[in-house]
């Protein structure tokens, strides 16, 4: 049996690259810096969870394989990436970094062509200008995301069947509007260590966090939770 620990990425402002300051400023400006300071408090609390238990997975004698969002590449540049990502303050690749020295291995998980799309697209919702001009580039982004999302989603899982050997441990690191698991074949048993759903909801309830309160708490509570690791 081949095992998939899944691992739901919040992106934190240093997976961002150049659009950290920008995506930050906006988010200040739509939530107020009170909440927003608390968001990113929750979101590096959780990296911390999810550290702590990825230092916990015992490899044992089995080969582990490091499947990431975004990754297009392995071997040296992947590895470069991995270390230019630390230096900018990624927790996702510094935990990635930490199980590289452990043994693991960085797998390609992406097409570059299929990522390289989104990018562009997201870029090309304007920062100012006419609200007509946002709205209509922002349902475009969102009806074509969700287009490039099941491209890459399917690739992705590809990947995974293709390169996980028998008996061999995956551990991927993917943001949560990804759907994977039933892309599988039925021989991977996936794991998730924090539930995609809830971490998704997360997500999508924080621009209604005050009309949400309770709920958008309760996930924010979860979300900081320790996992317990089972041996």
């Amino acid at each position: 049996m081949r095992t998939l620990i899944y691992i739901p990425i919040i992106h934190s402002g240093a997976d961002m690259g150049s659009m950290a300051a920008e995506l930050t400023r906006k988010s200040i400006d739509e939530f107020g810096r009170e909440f927003w300071e608390t968001h990113v408090d929750t979101v590096n609390k959780y990296w911390e969870v999810i550290s702590k238990y990825c230092d916990t997975i015992d490899f044992g004698d089995k080969a582990v394989k490091i499947y990431q969002d975004g990754m297009v590449a392995d071997g040296d540049i992947a590895l470069k990436i991995t270390a230019d990502s630390v230096k900018a303050g990624s927790k996702n690749y510094e935990i990635i970094s930490r199980l590289v020295k452990r043994g693991a291995t960085i797998v390609r998980t992406e097409e570059l062509s299929l990522v390289k799309k989104e990018l562009e697209m997201l870029k090309s919702i304007p920062s100012s200008g006419a609200l007509i001009m946002k709205l209509i580039r922002i349902i475009r982004f969102k009806i074509g995301r969700s287009n490039l999302l099941t491209q890459r989603d399917k690739f992705i899982a590809g990947r995974i069947a293709a390169t996980l050997g028998p008996d061999e441990v995956g551990i991927i690191f993917l943001g949560a509007y990804h759907t994977i698991s039933d892309k599988l074949p039925k021989d991977i048993l996936v794991s998730e260590q924090k539930e995609v759903d809830k971490v998704r909801e997360y997500q999508k309830l924080l621009p209604f966090h005050v009309r949400k309160k309770q709920r958008f708490e309760e996930l924010s509570q979860y979300l900081m939770e320790p996992i317990v690791a089972v041996r």
